[in-house]
Protein backbone atom coordinates (compact mmCIF):
# COMPACT_ATOMS: atom_id res chain seq x y z
CA UNK A 1 0.00 0.00 0.00
CA UNK A 2 1.00 3.54 -0.50
CA UNK A 3 1.75 5.73 2.67
CA UNK A 4 2.40 8.68 3.89
CA UNK A 5 2.81 10.51 7.63
CA UNK A 6 0.55 13.95 7.70
CA UNK A 7 -1.07 16.16 10.11
CA UNK A 8 -4.91 16.82 9.36
CA UNK A 9 -6.58 19.64 9.69
CA UNK A 10 -9.87 19.79 10.57
CA UNK A 11 -12.93 19.78 8.16
CA UNK A 12 -13.66 24.06 8.54
CA UNK A 13 -10.08 24.43 7.70
CA UNK A 14 -9.81 21.98 4.96
CA UNK A 15 -12.90 23.54 3.41
CA UNK A 16 -11.65 27.07 3.79
CA UNK A 17 -8.39 26.26 2.11
CA UNK A 18 -10.35 24.66 -0.89
CA UNK A 19 -12.73 27.48 -1.08
CA UNK A 20 -9.34 30.17 -1.14
CA UNK A 21 -7.48 27.75 -3.58
CA UNK A 22 -10.24 27.79 -6.08
CA UNK A 23 -10.18 31.83 -5.85
CA UNK A 24 -6.46 32.01 -7.32
CA UNK A 25 -6.21 33.43 -10.40
CA UNK A 26 -4.50 30.78 -12.33
CA UNK A 27 -6.03 28.25 -15.37
CA UNK A 28 -5.07 24.37 -15.82
CA UNK A 29 -5.10 23.10 -12.06
CA UNK A 30 -6.51 20.34 -10.58
CA UNK A 31 -7.42 21.21 -7.67
CA UNK A 32 -7.26 18.96 -4.19
CA UNK A 33 -10.99 17.78 -2.64
CA UNK A 34 -11.54 19.48 0.46
CA UNK A 35 -11.24 16.11 2.31
CA UNK A 36 -7.90 15.15 1.08
CA UNK A 37 -5.81 18.27 2.12
CA UNK A 38 -3.48 17.27 5.04
CA UNK A 39 0.15 18.32 5.71
CA UNK A 40 2.50 15.58 4.81
CA UNK A 41 5.55 15.24 7.30
CA UNK A 42 6.80 11.58 5.41
CA UNK A 43 6.19 10.60 2.29
CA UNK A 44 7.00 6.50 2.64
CA UNK A 45 5.51 5.05 -0.91
CA UNK A 46 4.92 1.49 -0.91
CA UNK A 47 4.91 -0.32 2.29
CA UNK A 48 4.18 -3.52 3.11
CA UNK A 49 1.57 -3.82 5.34
CA UNK A 50 3.39 -6.39 8.32
CA UNK A 51 5.64 -3.73 8.71
CA UNK A 52 2.71 -1.43 10.06
CA UNK A 53 3.13 -2.69 13.70
CA UNK A 54 6.60 -1.46 13.73
CA UNK A 55 5.95 1.56 12.08
CA UNK A 56 3.04 2.37 14.56
CA UNK A 57 5.26 1.71 17.54
CA UNK A 58 8.01 4.36 16.15
CA UNK A 59 5.32 6.78 15.18
CA UNK A 60 3.54 6.31 18.73
CA UNK A 61 6.90 7.47 20.95
CA UNK A 62 7.40 10.18 18.32
CA UNK A 63 4.10 11.51 19.27
CA UNK A 64 4.58 11.27 23.01
CA UNK A 65 7.33 13.18 22.97
CA UNK A 66 5.13 16.29 20.91
CA UNK A 67 2.76 18.59 22.52
CA UNK A 68 -0.50 19.80 20.79
CA UNK A 69 0.47 23.07 18.83
CA UNK A 70 -0.89 25.98 16.90
CA UNK A 71 -0.55 25.77 12.85
CA UNK A 72 -1.58 29.10 10.87
CA UNK A 73 -1.67 28.95 7.03
CA UNK A 74 -0.26 31.91 5.71
CA UNK A 75 0.37 32.82 2.17
CA UNK A 76 0.49 30.55 -1.29
CA UNK A 77 3.18 29.62 -3.43
CA UNK A 78 4.26 27.02 -6.12
CA UNK A 79 7.01 24.28 -6.50
CA UNK A 80 8.95 24.41 -8.47
CA UNK A 81 8.31 28.25 -8.58
CA UNK A 82 5.38 30.89 -8.99
CA UNK A 83 6.65 30.95 -12.80
CA UNK A 84 6.60 27.30 -13.44
CA UNK A 85 3.54 26.36 -11.21
CA UNK A 86 3.06 22.42 -11.23
CA UNK A 87 2.00 22.26 -7.44
CA UNK A 88 -0.32 24.98 -6.06
CA UNK A 89 0.04 25.05 -2.33
CA UNK A 90 -0.59 27.17 1.38
CA UNK A 91 1.93 27.91 3.44
CA UNK A 92 2.19 28.05 7.01
CA UNK A 93 3.22 30.53 8.67
CA UNK A 94 2.69 29.93 13.06
CA UNK A 95 4.54 26.19 13.65
CA UNK A 96 6.43 25.93 10.61
CA UNK A 97 9.49 25.76 13.16
CA UNK A 98 7.80 22.83 15.09
CA UNK A 99 6.78 20.98 12.49
CA UNK A 100 9.79 20.81 10.83
CA UNK A 101 11.34 19.73 14.22
CA UNK A 102 7.99 17.06 14.04
CA UNK A 103 9.20 15.68 10.53
CA UNK A 104 13.11 15.48 11.21
CA UNK A 105 11.70 13.20 14.12
CA UNK A 106 9.41 11.58 11.79
CA UNK A 107 12.49 10.46 9.77
CA UNK A 108 14.70 9.53 12.77
CA UNK A 109 12.37 7.52 13.91
CA UNK A 110 11.11 5.81 10.38
CA UNK A 111 15.14 5.36 8.78
CA UNK A 112 15.72 2.27 10.90
CA UNK A 113 12.70 0.76 9.32
CA UNK A 114 14.73 0.77 6.05
CA UNK A 115 13.08 4.22 4.52
CA UNK A 116 15.29 6.30 2.99
CA UNK A 117 15.77 9.85 3.94
CA UNK A 118 14.31 12.92 2.49
CA UNK A 119 16.88 14.59 0.43
CA UNK A 120 15.17 17.76 -0.07
CA UNK A 121 14.52 19.77 2.94
CA UNK A 122 11.29 20.02 4.99
CA UNK A 123 9.41 22.71 3.78
CA UNK A 124 5.81 22.62 5.30
CA UNK A 125 2.71 23.11 3.14
CA UNK A 126 -0.53 22.04 2.13
CA UNK A 127 -1.04 20.98 -1.26
CA UNK A 128 -3.77 22.82 -2.92
CA UNK A 129 -3.56 21.54 -6.40
CA UNK A 130 -1.30 19.90 -9.61
CA UNK A 131 -1.25 21.80 -12.75
CA UNK A 132 -2.98 19.72 -15.76
CA UNK A 133 -0.48 19.00 -17.74
CA UNK A 134 2.00 21.52 -18.58
CA UNK A 135 3.03 24.15 -15.53
CA UNK A 136 1.00 27.33 -14.78
CA UNK A 137 1.59 30.71 -13.51
CA UNK A 138 0.89 31.54 -10.34
CA UNK A 139 0.30 35.48 -9.96
CA UNK A 140 1.20 37.03 -6.59
CA UNK A 141 -1.84 37.45 -4.51
CA UNK A 142 -2.66 37.98 -0.71
CA UNK A 143 -3.39 35.43 1.45
CA UNK A 144 -6.80 34.79 2.78
CA UNK A 145 -7.52 36.25 5.58
CA UNK A 146 -10.73 33.61 6.48
CA UNK A 147 -8.17 30.81 6.67
CA UNK A 148 -7.95 30.12 10.44
CA UNK A 149 -5.52 28.29 11.95
CA UNK A 150 -5.68 25.12 14.26
CA UNK A 151 -4.01 23.31 16.64
CA UNK A 152 -2.00 20.27 15.85
CA UNK A 153 -2.71 17.46 17.80
CA UNK A 154 -1.60 13.79 16.32
CA UNK A 155 0.32 12.59 13.45
CA UNK A 156 -1.20 10.01 11.21
CA UNK A 157 -0.34 7.35 9.37
CA UNK A 158 -2.40 7.53 6.04
CA UNK A 159 -2.67 5.42 3.26
CA UNK A 160 -3.27 6.46 -0.47
CA UNK A 161 -5.84 4.52 -2.35
CA UNK A 162 -7.71 5.00 -5.49
CA UNK A 163 -11.59 4.77 -5.71
CA UNK A 164 -14.30 5.48 -8.14
CA UNK A 165 -14.01 9.37 -7.75
CA UNK A 166 -10.08 9.80 -8.50
CA UNK A 167 -7.40 9.47 -5.11
CA UNK A 168 -8.45 9.09 -1.95
CA UNK A 169 -6.52 9.20 1.46
CA UNK A 170 -7.44 6.77 4.78
CA UNK A 171 -5.75 7.29 8.33
CA UNK A 172 -5.32 4.01 9.38
CA UNK A 173 -3.31 5.05 12.90
CA UNK A 174 -3.75 8.26 14.91
CA UNK A 175 -1.03 9.27 17.07
CA UNK A 176 -2.54 11.74 19.24
CA UNK A 177 0.24 13.90 21.08
CA UNK A 178 0.93 14.57 24.89
CA UNK A 179 -1.19 16.54 26.83
CA UNK A 180 1.01 18.93 28.92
Amino acid sequence: MRAFVAILPPREVREALSRAARSLPVIGVRWVRPENIHLTLKFLGEVPEDLIPRMSAALSEVARLEHPFRIEPEGFGAFPSPERARVLWAGIGEGSERLEELAAAVEEALSPLGFERERRPFRAHLTLGRARGRPTRLETVEPDREIPGFTAGALHLMRSAQGPSGVYYESLLEHPFSER
